[in-house]
């Protein structure tokens, strides 16, 4: 098959002056890209180079593919920005890898996607949501347990996420949200922070009657140095080799995985995610998981979680990489 890949590169995106540090964190490497077009030709395909933004247009347009792999975060700063590419490969009528454009769409939206899931019996973490930060001066604490965690309603990849999240009043909650709104000039939320164990939980493959059920698969993120709570933060991923230790299987109680299994499963299907997927929770003292977030997209360099949690189980990034191929080419009739 004639595969076409769809990416953002970091390179191909200018941050402006004022963005924040992280502004492009979620943008790939032309490494990345490159892994995975050699990991597509050797499963005995052609793999084409699409690009992402204008690019990408011009590019499916141009040089038509039987099947696109989708790794493109989407442009601009929009919370639908990653249903964008597979938004036109549904209007054009291309089958692609990943998640369809609603389930990405409301991925990024934390506080929805906490709604929804919660409907569906997941455990979450109570939050409360602010448009504009005088939402955040007149807010309501009412049985909200401090501290505080308070991130970017519509991001991923860790962005504004960092050791110093934590709120131990309302006052510091206003505070970080006057900086989160003018950094990332969008919502904020602010989340109860579970003191406990961070867990990373990978999807891989797909819900389908009569087919085997996907791979989940728990890895725990345990620090090297323990000094307070810990945060699996911007700073921390971008120096995990000397600050954490991954864990994988996860040496948790045995119904503590259970659970967080059943509870990835659940997530995963209620949102309509396919092929691969990545979610974080914390486990709370009594050992109840608390879903925080998933992405749809997860990132698939050789330093990402669900890579690491691939080697957890002895395989290739090649191998990643064809499996998520394969699941998704099996969609299709």
């Amino acid at each position: 098959m004639k595969i076409g890949l769809a990416y953002d590169l970091k390179q191909s995106i200018t941050a402006t002056p004022a963005a924040p540090v992280d502004a492009l964190e979620e943008y790939d490497s032309a490494e990345t890209v490159n892994l995975l077009a050699a990991a597509i030709e050797q499963a005995g395909h052609q793999p084409v180079k699409l690009g992402g933004g204008r690019e990408f247009l011009d590019n499916v347009l141009g040089n038509p593919v039987d099947f696109v792999f989708n790794i493109s975060e989407g442009r601009g700063a929009y919370r639908s920005r990653e249903a964008q590419v597979p938004s036109v490969l549904e209007m054009l009528g291309i089958p692609y890898s990943g998640a369809d454009p609603q389930t990405l769409a409301i991925a990024l939206d934390k506080p929805l996607t906490k709604q929804i899931v919660q409907l569906a019996g997941v455990k979450t973490p109570q939050w409360r949501f602010f448009a504009k930060p005088e939402e955040a001066r007149h807010a309501d604490w009412d049985d909200f347990r401090f501290p505080a965690f308070v991130k970017p309603a519509f991001e991923g990849s860790s962005k504004g996420i960092r050791l110093t999240s934590t709120a131990g009043s309302p006052a510091e909650v206003i505070d970080h949200v006057e900086k989160l709104f003018e950094g990332y000039g969008q919502a904020v939320i602010a989340e109860e922070f579970i003191d406990g164990d961070e867990v990373t939980c990978g999807v891989i493959g797909n819900i389908s009657p009569g087919k085997p059920q996907p791979l989940v698969l728990p890895m725990r993120i345990v620090p090297r140095q323990k000094n307070g709570p810990f945060i699996y933060s911007l700073e921390v991923k971008r120096d995990y080799k000397k600050l954490v230790d991954y864990e994988f299987p996860a040496q948790l109680p045995p119904a503590v995985i259970d659970r967080i299994k059943s509870q990835a499963l659940t997530v995963f299907g209620t949102l309509g995610c396919r092929d691969f997927t990545r979610m974080d929770f914390r486990i709370a003292a009594d050992g109840t998981p608390h879903f925080l977030e998933v992405n749809p997209l997860p990132g698939l360099s050789l330093d990402s979680d669900l890579f690491i949690i691939a080697t957890g189980m002895g395989w290739s990034h090649a191998r990643l990489i064809v499996t998520i191929l394969e699941n998704a080419i099996s969609r299709y009739p």
